[in-house]
């Protein structure tokens, strides 16, 4: 088999900082587009599977929830002063312009309606495929509006990882220059798999909370997120080479 000649006037093309950061930007975006999904998924298996009694009273309930631990346990932000009212204005946006603005609401309410005895048309072969599903319907607009108030909590608690990262930084160094000058081993290894730990603990987050079917408070998925991100950055620190 011949050998491919490799061509001089090749040139290996790379990706600028804005290409980068575009495409990241892009797999943020699929990551939340596909936990929505999943959340409407799972909302609907449970309302036929798990809560079939609760129906559409399981995610109304939920949303309350999620906005009754941010009145209560969440009263200051860095991201805003008034956390509870950044998360309602978040959810009334998303709503509004996925559901209002495209004339979703209307479509609803126009084939809603039981259609007179004499009525012809489009809309009483509408409202008979509707109705079986109208619970589910309005399920995936509150289950969209949950999702809403869940970015806007993550959005806020954002500044937590920032913090612990801090932290452990700054700890790593202080570890990185004792094993320095105390001649201690170098573990390139240890090195890599902390430095690529780092971001998926980040999405992890996020996608865990975004698609949870039930309430939790926030604390509880973000804290212990945030401490194993602030370890991955502390043993990267740590384990970077002592000599540059």
């Amino acid at each position: 088999m011949a050998e491919a000649v490799s061509d001089p006037r090749r040139r290996v093309v790379q990706e600028g900082l804005i290409a980068k950061s575009l495409t990241a930007l892009a797999r943020v975006i699929q990551w939340i587009l596909l936990s929505l999904l999943f959340s409407i998924i799972v909302e609907w298996a449970g309302m036929v599977l798990w809560w079939p009694d609760e129906g559409i009273e399981h995610s109304r309930a939920m949303l309350a929830t999620e906005i009754s631990y941010l009145e209560s346990d969440f009263k200051r932000s860095v991201v805003t002063s008034d956390p509870a009212q950044f998360a309602k204005q978040f959810a009334d946006n998303t709503y509004y312009y996925l559901f209002e603005m495209t004339r979703f609401v209307d479509f609803i309410r126009w084939v809603s309606p039981p259609p007179a005895a004499n009525e012809q048309g489009l809309r009483p072969t509408l409202h008979k495929i509707y109705q079986p599903t109208a619970e589910f319907v309005i399920a995936m607009m509150q289950v969209t509006q949950l999702f809403s108030v869940r970015l806007a909590i993550l959005t806020q608690a954002m500044p937590v990882f920032l913090l612990f990262s801090l932290v452990a930084m700054v700890d790593g160094l202080v570890q990185r220059d004792l094993r320095r000058w105390g001649g201690g081993r170098e573990s390139s290894f240890v090195y890599h798999y902390a430095k690529k730990a780092a971001v998926p603990l980040v999405v992890i987050t996020w996608v865990i909370y975004l698609a949870l079917p039930f309430s939790l408070h926030p604390s509880f998925i973000v804290l212990p997120f945030a401490a194993l991100f602030a370890l991955s950055v502390a043993v990267t620190a740590s384990t970077f080479k002592k000599y540059l």
